[in-house]
């Protein structure tokens, strides 16, 4: 149960929903376009295999239960056709789907393109985040990079038949097949309606945040707008950083319960929630909290009626799960989650992130059968080391040259969460520095990039005690179409009191402050700082 929980966290849309039956018409109507095959044009070096089309009557569409964050039915959808393309690469062996949903009427359709991202190990959702999409004027696309839909499962595609990692299949994961549904998919939106696409964006959450930057870094001319949320970029060191309180609960020879797990997130939030000026549940700035898990030795825990007492090694394996993952010589490697986020997924005894499991096992060892929660310190730096010698190049997508794009006049919006229990913010803001250094200076980079850190939000979905932002793609289109350029998010969440809580997030590195006047709750009374 409790894996089944993490997973769900992980991917931020359905991944197993498959639409509704609904009636198909592929005759048009009322001088619609017919829904029916065009011919499609690929990126050098692709080939395409195979069109077909598929009308969809639209009205309410219903996904599969059990529901999962975003798998609530849509309503009053327009109807729309379905065309899936599918491609092979030069000396790949490889099938890689890409679907293209547009609306039928030309009416319904705002001129605009979205690419819409994956989670987890699956690279694109065929289904709601397509809907909704439709639903919002846009052309939409997804793809598989060739590796089928299951976020988790990689033994179909990672080896081949001789145990080696398959390169070819990667690369599509990683980035390939990002642009082929790029160029793809604004063809097929050109044939279908007779005319260009006006506005190309990305959008994308946890794996759809690192597409999102790789394309940015990649190709710059894809995509005027990419919206990359909580991007698993780092993607060869943050999987393996993952694991890091595997090695540290070993060698520490602890096993902390669940229990003694939330009194620590819950002592850090006590002791750091006034740091912002209001008491609400939640840490503004982790990286201003300076509580030592520590202070919690000698509590007593109950846990399902036994009385646990936090013991001092217990509280020094958290202390260095917060701290990240270093080196035996003590050398910083990566980043550890924030004070303030749940730390069941990244920091249970025995049960392993399965990113960084799957990831270690199939990629970095090359052996499904091998072990991580027999980690050591020893071990642990050893895989760490050999994944970002062997993918950085291939997986990272955190080179900080972003001059291409910039002088493309793109724009990159991207949030992360600062309760994030999946995907440590502080890589992200690690990458941001690094892209200011090269540019010499924030403001340079506020001109094209501009990031978000969000008080209290978890990994892509609603459901943390902070506000959540409302419309982050609108904020983007504005950016992009109107030459706006976000100072803050709109964001809002409502508490176990039924009152709504906004907030206007500021862009990095400002934060929001309370003014000492009127109600907390509200988004008026607070200023970036």
């Amino acid at each position: 149960m409790k894996r089944r929980l993490i997973i769900l966290l992980a991917v931020a849309i359905p991944v197993v929903a498959t639409l509704a039956p609904v009636a198909a018409d592929a005759t048009s109507r009322g001088g619609a376009p017919t829904c029916a095959t065009v011919p499609v044009t690929a990126p050098s070096g692709t080939r395409v295999e195979s069109v077909t089309a598929v009308a969809n009557a639209g009205g309410t569409v219903s996904f599969p239960a059990p529901p999962v964050p975003g798998g609530a039915p849509i309503d009053n959808v327009p109807a729309w056709c379905d065309i899936t393309v599918v491609v092979t690469h030069t000396g790949a062996n490889d099938h890689v789907t890409i679907k293209v949903s547009l609306p039928q009427d030309p009416r319904n359709w705002s001129g605009r393109f979205q690419a819409t991202g994956g989670s987890a190990y699956l690279a694109g959702d065929f289904t709601y985040p397509l809907v909704a999409a439709v639903k919002a004027g846009y052309v939409a696309a997804a793809t598989d990079a060739g590796v089928g839909q299951n976020p988790v499962d990689v033994s179909g595609w990672a080896l081949t038949s001789t145990g080696q990692v398959n390169g070819p299949l990667l690369e599509n994961f990683a980035s390939r097949s990002l642009h082929d549904m790029a160029v793809v998919g604004k063809d097929v939106a050109r044939r279908f309606y007779g005319r260009a696409v006006s506005y190309a964006y990305w959008n994308g959450c946890s794996t759809g945040g690192r597409q999102g930057y790789q394309e940015a870094q990649d190709h710059p001319d894809d995509f005027q707008g990419i919206l990359a949320k909580a991007p698993a970029i780092n993607w060869d060191r943050f999987a393996v950083a993952s694991l890091w309180s595997q090695a540290v609960f070993n060698e520490e020879k602890v096993a902390p319960t669940s229990c003694e797990l939330e009194a620590f997130t819950a002592g850090a939030i006590q002791a750091c929630d006034t740091l912002d000026g209001v008491r609400d549940g939640v840490i503004d700035n982790p990286a201003d909290c300076r509580w030592d898990p520590r202070a919690l030795v000698g509590t007593k825990v109950v846990c399902q009626g036994q009385e646990i007492t936090v013991s001092a090694a217990t509280a020094d394996a958290i202390r260095k799960v917060w701290a990240g993952p270093v080196s035996t010589s003590g050398e910083q490697l990566w980043y550890g989650p924030n004070k303030g986020a749940t730390l069941a997924p990244l920091a249970t005894p025995g049960t392993p992130f399965f990113v960084g499991e799957t990831w270690v096992r199939y990629f970095v060892q090359r052996d499904p059968a091998f072990d991580v929660t027999k980690l050591t310190y020893r071990t642990f730096e050893q895989l760490f080391r050999a994944s970002h010698q062997k993918f950085a190049d291939v997986i990272g997508a955190d080179d900080p040259n972003l001059a291409r794009f910039a002088r493309a006049g793109g724009k990159l919006l991207s949030w992360h969460g600062q309760t994030d229990e999946l995907v440590p913010t502080q890589g992200t803001v690690d990458y941001r520095r690094r892209v200011e250094r090269a540019f010499g200076g924030a403001r340079k980079v506020d001109d094209f990039y501009r990031l978000f850190l969000l008080p209290g939000v978890n990994h892509c979905v609603p459901g943390g005690a902070g506000p959540f932002p409302t419309d982050d793609l609108g904020a983007l289109v504005d950016w992009v179409e109107k030459g706006k350029a976000p100072a803050t998010l709109r964001a809002s969440v409502t508490g176990t009191d039924g009152r709504t809580v906004t907030r206007d997030v500021c862009r990095y590195p400002k934060v929001a402050r309370y003014t000492g006047h009127g109600d907390p709750a509200s988004a008026a009374n607070f200023r970036c700082a």
